[in-house]
């Protein structure tokens, strides 16, 4: 996938001028949020799960390599096929060569991230194989050529009536007085147009949540029964995961499992999570005849023993972004490359190189509930905090990254940080002149030399007593 990641700010002007998107996002802002909410709440030894994933999936990256060969080992066994591949170009050119050798003309696709970072859809479309989106998210951006901008619902950036407009403009072979006003209708009709694809496909290509090491199984978790179509209808089956993706056993899966639902839409489980264990044996009614696991690193072994080896924790289930402010307010085609909101802004760096990223760990207020909110207690605004120090110690020495009037300010803040005293006669100033300006709306609609930050929005007054007199008030008596 083409990175534009390096225009961040560019890309997030043009998305709070676009009012389709805002009204869009409203769903972000409210129905994921408070969903999680009720589901956490529900569950009293959630935080005790949280931390027993913590715990498991640190032990796995501490003796990665060991749970990959034990994986690799029992998909021998089990009769399918693990390929090793140690970027995208290798990873695309793997499943070209699955393709060809099953003669394949169209192949379908449940939602992948791993195929998004590999840019598979334009590679195969380009050596005239046809791939097909078969999750409603995925399959309506296929059609309006874009690009996904959430990890759990792709489409979440488009409106009913843009979908609609689509359907309209591409499905020209039905009846164009057809009702369409009502969800339902659009999800019939890429029912419709789907059940052909998945009868007609030569290989089917789903990512994976998880990976057994225990029994060699691939694990996919939707709500849609467009995964189970697409690794079983097709003669070959080919599964597409990072290396990080592992976990010893079933048991350890269960754990993951009780947090991704809850995390990331809301309910205690999803409507389907499907274990696949090789190709299709004597004994079983259905299957893929071959059953392939692509293992891409593309960068991720690199990350390991490093202050982002946290960032593998990552279950994908898009609670940093759904509780984000500035996800909410920009969206995920802002942050211009695969992974959106704060674990974007941390993980792209890595993977794409901080020369080609540098504004995303920007991208946040660091007010840490992306850290909150993740089941894996990834420490997400650290690791910003990391891209950002990196970023101001290369600054002076290569073009465009820290602005040197960035880098004034933060030579002021570190000034006025070192001298107390200094630093609380200056914050009391200011926020005196910003409280008289705010008057009785409470609110600022223009900050002196900080215009950028109120453009979009209204800044709320500061207190009229700041941390350090509460804090000698509270706690110095």
């Amino acid at each position: 996938m083409e990175s534009t990641a390096d225009r961040f700010v560019d890309n997030a002007h043009r998305a709070l001028a676009d009012e389709t998107l805002q009204q869009a996002m409203g769903h972000v802002r409210v129905n994921f949020i408070e969903k999680r909410r009720l589901a956490v709440e529900a569950l009293p030894e959630f935080e005790a799960l949280r931390q027993a994933g913590r715990n498991m999936r640190d032990r796995v990256l501490a003796d990665l390599d060991k749970h990959l060969l034990a994986f690799e080992a029992k998909v021998l066994e089990q009769g399918g096929q693990v390929h090793w591949c140690v970027d995208a170009e290798a990873a695309r050119n793997k499943i070209l060569e699955i393709c060809r050798e099953a003669g394949a003309r169209r192949v379908t696709k449940g939602k992948t991230m791993i195929g998004e970072e590999i840019g598979i859809n334009e590679f195969l479309a380009a050596h005239d194989i046809e791939p097909v989106e078969t999750d409603l998210g995925e399959y309506i951006i296929q059609l309006r050529h874009e690009a996904p901008s959430h990890l759990v619902a792709p489409a979440v950036h488009v409106t009913q009536k843009q979908v609609e407009e689509t359907f309209r403009q591409v499905h020209r072979d039905l009846d164009a007085k057809r009702d369409l006003s009502e969800p339902r209708s659009l999800l019939s009709e890429a029912r419709t147009k789907l059940r052909q694809k998945f009868v007609t496909a030569d290989v089917g290509i789903t990512g994976a949540n998880f990976l057994v090491a225990e029994t060699g199984s691939s694990v996919i978790v939707t709500n849609e029964g467009n995964g189970d179509l697409t690794q079983t209808l097709p003669r070959v089956h080919i599964a597409l995961a990072s290396i990080d993706k592992v976990v010893p056993t079933l048991d350890d899966l269960t754990v993951l499992l009780r947090l991704l639902a809850r995390s990331a839409t809301g309910q205690e489980m999803s409507v389907y999570t499907t274990l696949s264990t090789g190709p299709r044996r004597e004994e079983d009614h259905d299957g893929p005849g071959a059953y392939h696991v692509i293992l891409l690193d593309n960068g991720r072994s690199k990350m390991l023993g490093t202050p982002k080896q946290d960032l593998l924790r990552c279950i994908r289930c898009a609670a940093c972004l759904n509780h984000c402010p500035v996800y909410q307010a920009v969206g995920g085609h802002a942050y211009g490359w695969v992974y959106a909101g704060p674990i974007g802004a941390a993980l792209t760096p890595a993977l794409i190189g901080l020369d080609h990223a540098a504004d995303l760990p920007n991208a946040s207020t660091l007010c840490g509930r992306c850290e909150a909110v993740c089941p894996m207690q990834i420490p997400l605004p650290d690791i910003l905090r990391y891209w950002r120090e990196e970023e101001f110690k290369n600054g002076a020495a290569k073009p465009g990254r820290a602005s040197q009037s960035i880098r004034r300010g933060l030579r002021l803040w570190a000034f006025l940080a070192r001298h107390p005293r200094l630093y609380r006669f200056a914050t009391g100033i200011g926020r005196r002149i910003l409280a008289g300006r705010a008057g009785r709306a409470g609110r600022l609609d223009k900050v002196p030399l900080a215009e950028g930050w109120t453009v979009n929005r209204d800044l709320p007054a500061p207190s009229k007593r700041g941390f350090h007199a509460l804090y000698r008030k509270e706690y110095r008596g």
